[in-house]
């Protein structure tokens, strides 16, 4: 069906009598645009100029493009009393191409102790949170080599989540926890401070921290060990890829209780909460299972199983880090206790448990190469809330549900932004991707056929990081049509596009067409009256076609299509 569809694009107004005399084009003036929902279009704005200190930690520069993440160990001692952290990062790495300088990253309020390789004390340069690492010889392609990285000092807590924050639950205990996914891993610890390349062979994290307190990592817990000075040190391994900013310390006086996912293979959950939270956790972490059984239905097995699936609370919303979901929406379902979408559907689940979760999917399993294309895990998770809602309460509440974000999109600016700058996207890149992807599966209009290229998506692209150009491609691979417009119109363009149509009723005809900046944009829509929908085929040129329909009986089915439409 879709080969036919995509066929017809270019054609006119088969099968009617070409003897009508077709109704005047209207012009630029003349048509009045109706939102065909209530996206805002705002005022586009200019993008900000990126500082040195952005570009470094935003481009792929020739000193981390010449060498290959494959294993890091991080050890730290955590001071809840001087809030300090020290230890070190031992980095393993294979060079691609012969060179005596590397850049490991770590932001300038954290002091670099020294840095070795082997016994060998390293020379090293800083420069706005890069730190460039000299070798007194040279690395070879192909070989493998190992350095230690050691730092202390006073984590500044900034950004959206606090980067590394020191602070105290309702008791006054010690509570603990990071979240960079704005600012950065480098924020916090020494790391390849980017998103493109993934140490290979996993992590070993090991935290020492004051007796009668938990560290709760990504990974595979194995062992906690009394260091004999009052510290306990928690021994953690990732045994998959992990992006630097998943990597997480949450450090407190938690409960852990646990269960297990009936799957082919037994998954491990492990959930921990304050004391004070216990019984309202062992309540809400329930819900992990209905998130495990949707996402599971539609995409494959949870990614992560050597390492299992943990769900951790926190003192902030919420995050998506790798086997260790951060979780702080108050024991209660919704998003911090409103309907986030406003339709009556998200006061059914947790947001928090099915969007984070939701990551491990897209976001930790599938990574975008550059934060300029953060939509491959913002917009595909935001669809995953609606395939939730589908898989447990039927596709019109799934399409309810995607209704409600509409008010959420801005179209200020692109959704992609310029890539090796570590600009952030827009909140555009969450609502007005998901309906983007939403309007793909109404483009295809071929349920179990969807299902099985979303599937093939994810696996496809599974523990790689990618790019919006890879995306497409495969799309249009897999469809065998060049979809490249309809994605451009929407991530790279700042409007929806618009249906226009023009009537000339004493003739029973409509005139339509795509207005869209994006060339070649051609992209099928139902158009008529809901349960009589006729899938049209506008281009960016005046196409005509009969109908019965007056122009207020006639539709355009905007709950399938995230477009505007405007009616001359």
């Amino acid at each position: 069906m879709l080969a036919r569809c995509f066929v017809l694009f270019a054609l006119g107004s088969i099968g009617f009598a070409q003897t009508t005399t077709l109704p005047k084009t209207p012009g630029a003036t003349t048509s009045t645009t109706n939102p065909s929902a209530q996206a805002q279009n705002t005022a586009a704005v200019p993008p900000a100029t990126p500082t040195r200190a952005e570009i470094l930690r935003g481009a792929y520069g020739p000193f981390r493009a010449n060498n290959d993440l494959l294993y890091y160990h991080l050890d730290v001692r955590v001071d809840p009393v001087a809030k300090t952290i020290a230890g070190k990062n031992s980095v393993r790495f294979k060079m691609l191409s012969n060179a005596t300088r590397i850049q490991i990253d770590l932001t300038e309020t954290l002091t670099v102790d020294k840095i070795v390789m082997g016994t060998t004390e390293l020379h090293y340069t800083r420069d706005a949170g890069a730190v460039f690492i000299d070798f007194p010889e040279t690395l070879h392609t192909g070989q493998t080599y190992t350095i230690d990285f050691f730092y202390s000092g006073k984590p500044v807590a900034k950004g959206r989540f606090g980067g590394m924050v020191f602070d105290h639950d309702s008791t006054g205990r010690p509570w603990i926890n990071t979240a960079c996914e704005d600012d950065g891993s480098s924020i916090w610890w020494p790391s390849k401070d980017q998103w493109r390349d993934e140490p290979q062979e996993g992590m070993d994290i090991s935290v020492a921290v004051p007796n009668g307190l938990t560290d709760v990592s990504n990974g595979r817990f194995l062992s906690k060990q009394d260091l004999g000075d009052g510290y306990t040190q928690w021994n953690w391994r990732v045994h998959y890829p992990i992006n630097s900013y998943d990597v997480a310390l949450n450090i407190g006086a938690y409960e852990h209780f646990s269960d297990t996912y009936k799957a082919n293979t037994p998954l491990t959950l492990d959930f921990y909460a304050l004391p004070e939270d216990l019984d309202k956790a062992k309540t809400q972490f329930a819900q992990a299972k209905g998130m495990l059984d949707a996402f599971t239905h539609y995409f494959g097995p949870y990614p992560f199983y050597q390492d299992g699936y943990k769900l951790i609370e926190v003192p902030y919303a919420g995050m998506e880090h790798q086997s260790a979901v951060a979780y702080g929406n108050h024991f209660a379902n919704g998003y911090l206790n409103r309907d986030w979408t406003g339709v009556g559907i998200s006061p059914r689940f947790d947001f928090i448990i099915i969007h984070e979760s939701g990551h491990e999917w897209f976001g930790n399993a599938v990574t975008a190469a550059d934060r300029a294309d953060m939509w491959i895990h913002e917009g595909w998770t935001t669809y995953l809330e609606s395939l939730y809602v589908e898989f447990h309460y039927g596709k019109p509440d799934a399409l309810k549900y995607l209704g409600g974000l509409v008010p959420k999109v801005r179209n200020r600016t692109p959704i992609i932004t310029e890539p090796g700058t570590n600009q952030e996207p827009p909140q555009d890149q969450y609502f007005k991707a998901a309906l983007m992807i939403a309007t793909l599966r109404s483009v295809v209009d071929n349920d179990p056929r969807w299902f099985t290229l979303i599937h093939d998506f994810y696996q496809h692209f599974k523990y790689q990081t990618t790019t919006t150009e890879a995306v497409v491609a495969w799309w249009n691979a897999s469809l065998k049509q060049d979809m490249t417009p309809f994605f451009n119109q929407y991530l790279r363009r700042t409007t929806i596009p618009t249906l226009e149509l023009n009537f000339d009723e004493a003739q029973g005809i409509v005139m339509y067409k795509w207005q869209a900046e994006e060339p070649g944009f051609a992209m099928p829509v139902k158009v008529g009256s809901e349960g009589h929908w006729q899938t049209i085929h506008p281009t960016r040129e005046w196409q005509w076609m009969k109908t019965g329909l007056s122009k207020e009986q006639f539709s355009v089915a905007t709950e399938l299509f995230f477009v505007n439409v405007s009616k001359t």
